[in-house]
């Protein structure tokens, strides 16, 4: 038995692509996987704080020195690196906001890349602490920037391709469904696509 994490970082509970195939893709995989456990985190229904001094001044206070009302700040921290240390699969859904993730899936970023938790420096660089896990991203984009001219605006699969590996986690597969802001014809060819590439990897 496996432990499959699934994020929704889309701000949108409806007619949201990324939530969407997301889940067929969880879906088909506990089909195949019956037994696996299945986290959800909603970061739209749950949104993680975003950073404030207090919530930095617990990160880097020591465990021991804690007051009782750091302690607290920090817990939900921690409890979001616990989950990644326990999943074996993350599945991630991330559509592009203004070329990038959206503001909650960096929240949840900024309270799991932890300096002694998640990674940690050495004498000869950073080494991720997050390892042996496969990571899905799930995508949706109004254009086109997996390609062609568009994809020098692409801050999107580069940064998160950037900070989940600098955590440890390096085996990442995306799944982009682009150019849906084009047109019916183009959110049909873009989520068949999609649905095609999710049959290959569950069959893989």
């Amino acid at each position: 038995m496996a432990n499959l994490l699934h994020i929704n970082s889309s701000v949108r509970h409806q007619g949201s692509l990324s939530r969407q195939l997301s889940a067929e893709f969880v879906a088909q995989w506990h089909v195949t996987h019956p037994n696996d456990r299945i986290i959800e985190r909603d970061l739209a229904a749950q949104p993680v704080p975003h950073l404030n001094e207090e919530i930095l001044g617990a990160f880097f206070t020591p465990v021991e020195a804690r007051s009782a009302a750091q302690n607290q700040t920090a817990q939900l921290s921690e409890q979001l690196v616990a989950e990644l240390f326990a999943a074996d699969v993350i599945v991630i859904g991330a559509p592009m906001y203004n070329f990038s993730i959206s503001s909650g899936l960096k929240a949840w970023i900024d309270h799991v890349a932890r300096a002694g938790m998640t990674f940690k420096y050495t004498e000869t660089g950073p080494v991720g602490l997050v390892t042996g896990k496969k990571v899905y991203v799930f995508t949706s984009r109004g254009g086109v920037y997996s390609s062609g001219p568009g994809k020098v605006m692409d801050f999107h699969e580069t940064y998160l391709r950037a900070v989940l590996g600098f955590i440890g986690l390096t085996d990442i597969t995306f799944v982009h469904t682009e150019g849906v802001a084009m047109g019916e014809g183009a959110v049909n060819t873009a989520v068949t696509q999609t649905r095609s590439a999710i049959t290959d990897l569950i069959a893989a």
